[in-house]
């Protein structure tokens, strides 16, 4: 019988091979997913500073995107400094309690995400079907609330999948994949993964199709509501959905094409599902700053009234300094 303790069954470290099968483009890879880096942590860290210091942008759906940015902050800082490391320096291996807890951040922060952008789908219901009621119902309160649930919700949920895989022995090291994904992780145990696979898809269903639900509810809602508009009020009335929706699609459609991907995996490669994984976690944080800077006034003239003040605090510091130094 083998020990308890065996690092067969507890081993103290996993190694994350990246896209098995593209090992030799991992250089490749590495330069673009540095820029989208770079440009993930300025982008939403200006719109969290904006939304702080400007009073016109302290409004529930400017709170929503703020509480985007910060998911998106913390999914991107807990992938890409690994990959970015991995792919160039070749240093794949990580910590077996490192490789848990990020597992853990990624599946729960995109639980949190998900909610999010279902709460905006509701947001964007009530702006549009109950405009003079919008104070009363979407307040700071709710937002709280709202926040609190979704993050709940998936602390519940990750914790319990985490658990569950925390109690399985381990035979294998290697992870095919670039970040520790939960059901890539478990395929490494030698006991039965069942209820791992089972509970995780249904999970992922559930979740899913419940937040979906939600958002196509509002939004033909939204679009009953719209069509009894004159003309140029529909144009506005839209006007005020199409980053929610931008943004929305590019979270869910990579996700909808990796279950695909997923039912039907005998026939793709392992690397486009892992591509398309990677994809939806990575590119809305770097895009969905740029979308709502693109798309909404309020955020632009924000981030310049920001800019400004900074300038102004600069130059006043500069002018201070420049009298407080003697004359030669």
């Amino acid at each position: 019988m083998t020990p308890a303790n065996d690092t067969r069954l507890t081993p103290s470290s996993f190694i994350l091979m990246g896209i098995p099968g593209l090992e030799a483009f991992h250089i490749w890879f590495a330069a673009p997913l540095l820029a989208m880096y770079i440009v993930t942590l300025l982008g939403n860290s200006i719109v969290l500073l904006a939304v702080k210091t400007v009073l016109n942008l302290q409004k529930p759906m400017y709170l929503f995107i703020s509480l985007l940015s910060c998911c998106d902050l913390v999914l991107s800082s807990s992938i890409l400094p690994k990959i970015l490391s991995n792919f160039f320096f070749n240093t794949g291996e990580i910590n077996f309690s490192s490789c848990f807890f990020q597992m853990f951040l990624i599946h729960t922060f995109t639980g949190v995400e998900s909610g999010v952008l279902t709460a905006m789908a509701f947001d964007r219901y009530v702006a549009v079907c109950k405009p003079l009621r919008y104070p009363s119902i979407v307040t700071n309160s709710l937002i709280t609330k709202i926040a609190a649930a979704a993050l709940a919700r998936a602390v519940v949920t990750v914790l319990t999948q985490s658990l569950l895989a925390l109690r399985l022995p381990f035979c294998g090291r290697c992870i095919p994949h670039t970040f520790c994904e939960h059901i890539a992780v478990v395929k490494l145990s030698c006991a039965d993964i069942t209820l791992n696979s089972m509970y995780g898809l249904a999970t992922t269903l559930t979740f899913g199709a419940m937040d979906l639900s939600s958002i196509a509810v509002s939004y033909f809602l939204i679009l009953r509501a719209v069509l009894h508009l004159p003309r140029k009020d529909q144009l506005k009335a839209f006007s005020t959905c199409v980053a929610h929706v931008f943004v929305m699609s590019l979270f869910f459609i990579p996700i909808l094409i990796s279950l695909i991907i997923h039912r039907f995996r005998s026939n793709i490669p392992p690397y486009v599902h892992i591509l398309v994984v990677n994809a939806y976690l990575l590119l809305p944080p770097v895009a969905n700053p740029i979308i709502y800077a693109l798309k909404m006034s309020e955020i632009r003239q924000g981030v310049q009234q920001m800019v400004t003040k900074v300038q102004t605090r600069l130059l006043e510091r500069v002018g201070n300094c420049s009298k407080k130094t003697p004359l030669a």
